[in-house]
């Protein structure tokens, strides 16, 4: 009988710790959650391309005549003036068709003149009836084609003039020479189209970056837009633009279709140059400290078993501006709510270790962070954003598994 009384301690420490192992077992099973802050801070929508800096203005100078290059006074990077002289093409056949053409003009006017005297004599001679009226007419019709003869050698040699000023390369704007694409001795052929000489900047201290952007974002993007911009040659620098113009022309490359966009940028120190590569961040939309919770945390659905209270408060949960049901499957439905904002439910993990769902309104996202507009959630607040230990959804999934046979 003593040695009875003697292990009942024994057997009350026994069962406690049992109960203390299956409870521990059973928290297990529900699974552990991994956890992040609801925090303040700054959230921005971007839209990331690829682009080419080029000058605001660059101009082709080229040769409306044919000829070979006798002397070049540009380079590669010379600062060049309006009117200046760029290149000289060989004038010795330009003047040849000018001596020609002149001579031509002395000839015309020289059967102008015989032309005027015989229509004078014919006249003099027709008052005093000595000859028909027909000769009269027809020494008209003469000195009437002398004189167009006149006008179309005056044309020919002003038209030969014109091309032996075109014989002397001049600049049509004040900039820099970025290429120079002849050299002395080479011959340009001007019959079938101009042939570039030289391409001048205007200004390179002021630039643009031509994006291509993807015709899935460009429905987000505006002129005025702040833009930065990193280009190889400087790695560790960032420069920053305007969204100028939005074209709206498609380029389509093998079924892609992209939309170039203009970017004002300035250059003082000038060191972007022509023809750099500048991957573009466009920043779309931005909000300065604004609550936001790490994305996850909206996507997140806990494994919860039927009945439990938790069940309970996420079927019944509801947002004051926005609405949230539950399907034949107990999911959530998200509705857009009359401000533009979606409605969504995050969870949080409460200081006594309750799992609690908070329906919300979320903001702008840029895919890490979404902002949160509701104010049922503060700064600190612990969200859950996954789960361990899921052994009672694996058991879920087998029971709702078609490809496994079905209990009867």
């Amino acid at each position: 009988m003593k040695r009875i009384y003697f292990l009942i301690p024994i057997i009350i420490v026994l069962l406690v710790l049992l109960y203390l192992l299956l409870a521990a077992k059973e928290k297990k099973a529900d699974g552990e959650f991994t956890t992040t802050e609801v925090k303040r801070g700054n959230i921005s929508i971007i839209v990331t391309a690829t682009g080419t800096l080029d000058a605001v203005t660059t101009v082709l100078v080229g040769s409306q005549v044919s000829g070979i290059i006798s002397a070049l006074y540009a380079d590669f990077n010379d600062q060049v003036k309006k009117g200046q002289i760029l290149a000289q093409l060989d004038p010795t056949f330009l003047q040849a068709q000018v001596a020609q053409s002149e001579a031509d003009l002395e000839k015309t006017k020289a059967s102008v003149d015989k032309a005027q005297k015989d229509y004078e004599r014919s006249l003099s001679l027709f008052e005093k009836k000595m000859i028909s009226e027909a000769d009269k007419e027809a020494a008209s019709t003469s000195l009437d084609l002398a004189k167009a003869d006149e006008k179309s050698s005056r044309s020919t040699l002003d038209r030969a003039k014109t091309n032996l000023n075109y014989a002397t390369i001049y600049s049509p704007i004040d900039g820099v020479v970025i290429s120079r694409d002849v050299d002395v001795g080479q011959t340009v052929a001007a019959s079938m189209s101009t042939p570039t000489l030289f391409t001048i900047a205007n200004n390179l201290s002021q630039m643009q970056v031509d994006a291509s952007i993807d015709e899935a974002d460009i429905g987000n993007i505006k002129d005025g837009q702040v833009a930065s911009f990193t280009v190889d040659a400087y790695p560790d620098s960032t420069f920053q633009g305007t969204v100028k113009q939005v074209r709206l022309s498609p380029v389509i490359v093998q079924n892609v279709v992209t939309y170039d966009v203009i970017i004002s940028v300035s250059n003082p120190n000038m060191l972007l140059k022509p023809g750099m590569t500048a991957n573009v961040t466009i920043i779309v939309d931005h909000r300065e400290n604004v609550l936001k919770v790490a994305s996850s945390a909206l996507r997140f659905k806990p494994n919860i078993q039927a009945g439990s209270s938790t069940g309970t408060a996420r079927a019944s949960g509801r947002n004051r501006s926005g609405s949230a049901s539950t399907d034949s499957r107990g999911h959530r439905q998200l509705t857009m709510n009359s401000g533009g904002h979606n409605s969504k439910t995050i969870w949080i993990l409460t200081t006594n270790g309750k799992v609690q769902p908070v329906p919300v309104q979320t903001g702008i996202s840029d895919g890490g962070s979404t902002q949160i507009i509701s104010d049922n959630i503060k700064e600190g607040d612990k969200v859950i954003i996954g789960q361990k230990n899921l052994q009672s959804s694996s058991n879920n999934q087998q029971q709702v598994n078609p490809f496994m046979p079905g209990r009867h």
